[in-house]
């Protein structure tokens, strides 16, 4: 059985070494592996970083509030904006990730 738990207590993650603030978190089990959606910020002086990281596609995947550490690779990505490179812009990114097996 999939349960899917919405828990917005929960409020940063780290994927490999960057801290990520999150607007909203939701993890559940999927054939026994870790799946978190997640749901962030990311201002046009952040752009450059978060994309270069997300690019990698595969992380180590740190959920402090959780207790849980995997490696996962994105499953799902969106972006409200695409322009991020003005100044002043910020845009809502969401994310799933996929717990690999080893």
């Amino acid at each position: 059985m999939n349960k899917s738990l919405e828990d917005d207590a929960v409020k940063e993650i780290i994927l490999d070494n960057t801290l990520i603030k999150l607007n909203h978190y939701e993890e559940q089990k999927v054939n026994g592996l870790h799946q978190i959606s997640i749901v962030f910020n990311v201002t046009s002086e952040e752009y450059h970083d978060i994309a270069t990281l997300l690019y990698k596609g595969t992380f180590e995947v740190t959920v402090p509030d959780s207790l849980l550490f995997f490696r996962a690779t994105i499953t799902k990505y969106s972006t409200s904006i695409t322009n991020l490179y003005e100044r002043g812009q910020v845009g809502e990114y969401k994310l799933s990730l996929m717990e690999t097996e080893i």
